[in-house]
């Protein structure tokens, strides 16, 4: 009986003394918001974890503060980036070539059409998304993104506009290669050429 107690009252300390164990995974995530809005640069310049350098009237030079937990992973032949902190999984290479906004849309489109990676709910990343790549230093190669990302895309669109921009529609973009020691964040007419990086939200 009185083995029975020690052992009892083991196990109770056991459990309260001792933390439980998590796991990477399921730490608690920072949520990016996911829905295209219309943004002013203000607006831009007051999203959440981010670090600016410098202002300028197109947008901001600048650093994401999230802590990143990426995991490089091959699905169906087809090689994804999961960012276990952000519950994002993003397309690893992204497009070959640069090309305009409506077209980018148009290859995310026929990207969902064959089921990148076994999905088919891929998008353009907002600009919170997009903006949480950029790196406080160079990493990948003199790009400020890790180099889990293939580095052949020095600028991405997102999907959220600036309407106020003028007689043509402001798109927000996110450029890996930048000034002032960091990255930039700017948004640019429809018609300007940047690569697609595509993402789909986890959760």
């Amino acid at each position: 009986m009185r083995i029975y107690l020690l052992l009892h009252i083991l196990i109770v300390s056991f459990v309260f003394i001792c933390p439980p164990i998590m796991l990477a995974e399921d730490e608690p995530q920072i949520t990016l918001n996911s829905t295209y809005r219309d943004l002013s640069v203000y607006q831009v310049q007051s999203i959440s974890n981010i670090s600016i350098r410098k202002k300028h009237d197109y947008g901001f030079y600048g650093y994401s503060t999230v802590t990143h937990r990426y995991e490089n992973k091959p699905i169906n032949e087809d090689d994804v980036v999961i960012n276990h902190a952000t519950g994002l999984m993003w397309h690893q290479s992204g497009s070959e070539k640069d090309m305009g906004w409506n077209e980018a849309k148009q290859w995310v489109g026929d990207l969902n059409g064959r089921g990148y990676a076994g999905y088919h709910d891929w998008r353009l990343p907002t600009v919170e998304e997009a903006a949480s790549l950029l790196e406080l230093n160079r990493m990948g190669g003199d790009m400020y993104i890790d180099n889990v990302f293939d580095v052949k895309q020095s600028g991405i669109w997102t999907g959220d506009e600036n309407d106020s921009a003028g007689y043509l529609d402001g798109v927000w973009s996110v450029r890996f290669k930048g000034s002032y020691g960091s990255g930039n964040v700017f948004w640019c007419y429809e018609n300007a050429r940047n690569h697609v990086r595509p993402v789909r939200s986890m959760k």
